[in-house]
């Protein structure tokens, strides 16, 4: 049985479609979860504090917090891999066109693969 590009298609379809799922899940039970300990708490938005901090330290915070079984945390874990989904489709479809011998392709992915990496883990999109 050979691994065809039809093949990788379908997976990358896969990841959107259930990645979609998978967060609306995640989603649903951290909001479940934090209204049902926080939701008779009054928000004061008259004041606001940045938090900038790197993304490892938030990403270690969010799995901190979802071990805890914090609501808010789990909801941030359904944002995190609402944001990973289109990165991890970039990556297939790098293999797709690494397999397709398209190096127009790769170098294209490759910037962009390399300028989303870079923002995220530098913070340049502040």
């Amino acid at each position: 049985m050979t691994f065809t590009d039809k093949d990788l298609q379908k997976i990358i379809g896969g990841v959107l479609k259930y990645g979609v799922y998978t967060v609306l899940t995640i989603g649903i039970i951290g909001g479940i979860i934090f209204l049902t300990s926080h939701g008779h708490e009054t928000v004061n938005y008259s004041k606001f504090v940045e938090n900038d901090r790197s993304i490892f330290e938030v990403i270690s915070t969010i799995f901190r917090g979802v071990v805890e079984l914090k609501g808010s945390s789990i909801i941030f874990l359904g944002i995190l891999i609402l944001f990973l989904t289109p990165f991890l489709r970039l990556i297939l479809s790098l293999v797709s066109f690494i397999l397709e011998k398209d190096k127009l392709y790769v170098i294209i992915t490759l910037i962009v693969l390399f300028i989303i990496s870079m923002s995220v883990f530098f913070g340049f999109s502040h």
